[in-house]
């Protein structure tokens, strides 16, 4: 079923626009003049939100679970449409994107190493293949075989586990010993399918080489296999078994060659998933007293968490409309503008349960948004769905920013029963 008109300005359909990334893809496209288009579920675009349901130019409505099905409605809408660009949101829709992109003939990704940036088992052999620094893994498919990794392959504890497709933090884990293998194995391959689409997920396992140190993220522009990083963003998480992103910074506060490092690296790992006309976002880590940042994992997405809110405040730097004007086949605008600093903490619960209470504080320099309300069923805080909600800081240096935010969600009031 295909739903709209088609105003004037270039046409973009996003494979999937609802999730935290959609909105600032909407902002954008009111930017650039640009008409976004939506390829989606009946019933999730029937749950979208007035705003994005008001700011689409039109709905393709298919089965994004069923690829040749839908790659035959999508193509035919984009043909009827005028459609000049592909972009996608969620992780695990981007290899759809790509293929999409590639029978259109429009600016895209390789569709032979799309999978690569969606499933983590391919992606430490495309990182391998390239030569990219990440931790030593294993897939292994039940506890036996963890157990059996471990030793043979020396990755030793603490030791990461998590799911070959998943995003979020959803099941990951950092075990001190092997006692607590079976319950992370369990965790790990809890979800078969990824809701709310009902794509079918790869239940084998990472066991993973755990890299101490400090954590960061880099996202990276790729326009005709040219890469432009991105400002590096510093990032906080718990400790224990379950690390569950607190905040991010930008700038990260690093040495410019320490920054220059992890852009130069970060756009490897982009190149090496096959970006080639896209954007990427990547986590990387450096060991204390070292001259290497390890990767962790890159998707071929624009970050959630509100980054893209986050470097823009700092830097000026829309990264959702320059994902749009790379798939449109422009030029990216990626100078910074300013050089402001800013950090954005999630308010978190202590437990699970019903959501009775939120007071956040009114601080100067500083905006917050709730994303639940009271009486609202908060998850365990066991990965980042359990987030009430967050507060942004924009200040003249890193830490001042950090500061105003840290403050502000050390004085939110949060109760849960």
């Amino acid at each position: 079923m295909n739903i709209g008109t088609d105003p004037c300005g270039a046409g973009v359909l996003v494979v999937e626009p609802m999730g935290n990334a959609g909105r600032f893809l909407v902002d954008a496209a009111d930017r650039l003049g640009v008409r976004l288009y939506a390829a989606t579920h009946k019933d999730i675009h029937d749950s979208y939100s007035p705003s994005l349901r008001s700011a689409l130019a039109g709905v393709c409505e298919t089965d994004l679970a069923d690829t040749p099905r839908a790659l035959e409605d999508m193509e035919d809408f984009c043909r009827r449409h005028s459609v000049a660009g592909v972009a996608a949101c969620w992780e695990l829709l981007t290899p759809l994107a790509a293929l999409l992109a590639r029978r259109l003939g429009l600016p895209g990704n390789d569709p032979a190493l799309a999978h690569a940036a969606r499933n983590k088992i391919l992606m430490g052999e495309a990182f391998a293949a390239a030569g990219v620094p990440a931790p030593r893994w294993t897939a292994v498919r039940d506890s036996a075989q963890a157990r059996g990794a471990v030793a043979e392959r020396g990755l030793g504890w603490p030791l990461v586990v998590k799911p070959a497709e998943q995003g979020g933090s959803w099941g990951v884990s950092v075990l001190d010993g092997p006692d607590q293998l079976d319950a992370a194995m369990a965790a790990a391959q809890r979800h078969t399918y990824a809701q709310p689409h009902g794509l079918r997920l790869d239940t084998r396992v990472l066991a993973q080489e755990y890299i101490p140190g400090e954590e960061f993220s880099c996202d990276t522009i790729v326009a005709d296999e040219v890469a432009y990083p991105l400002p590096v963003v510093r990032k906080d998480t718990t400790s224990g078994a379950h690390r569950i992103e607190t905040g991010h910074t930008c700038p990260a506060g690093l040495a410019p060659s320490t920054a220059r490092l992890v852009r130069h690296t970060a756009a490897r790992a982009a190149l090496a998933v096959g970006i080639r006309n896209g954007i990427a976002h990547t986590e990387v880590k450096i060991p204390p007293g070292a001259e290497v940042a390890f990767v962790l994992e890159t998707g071929a997405r624009l970050p959630g968490g509100n980054l893209c809110e986050v470097v823009e405040t700092a830097t000026g730097v829309s990264e959702a409309v320059a994902y749009l004007q790379t798939v449109l086949g422009r030029v990216p605008d990626t100078a910074p503008t300013r050089t402001d600093a800013a950090a954005i903490r999630f308010l978190l619960p202590r437990s699970g349960g019903r959501l009775r209470r939120v007071s956040v504080p009114e601080v100067s320099g500083t905006h917050s948004e709730l994303h639940l309300g009271a009486g609202d069923t908060v998850p365990e805080p066991e990965d980042s769905s359990c987030r009430i909600g967050q507060v942004v800081a924009r200040a003249g240096t890193v830490a001042e920013a950090r500061r105003l935010a840290e403050d502000v969600a050390a004085r939110t009031r949060v109760e849960v029963s």
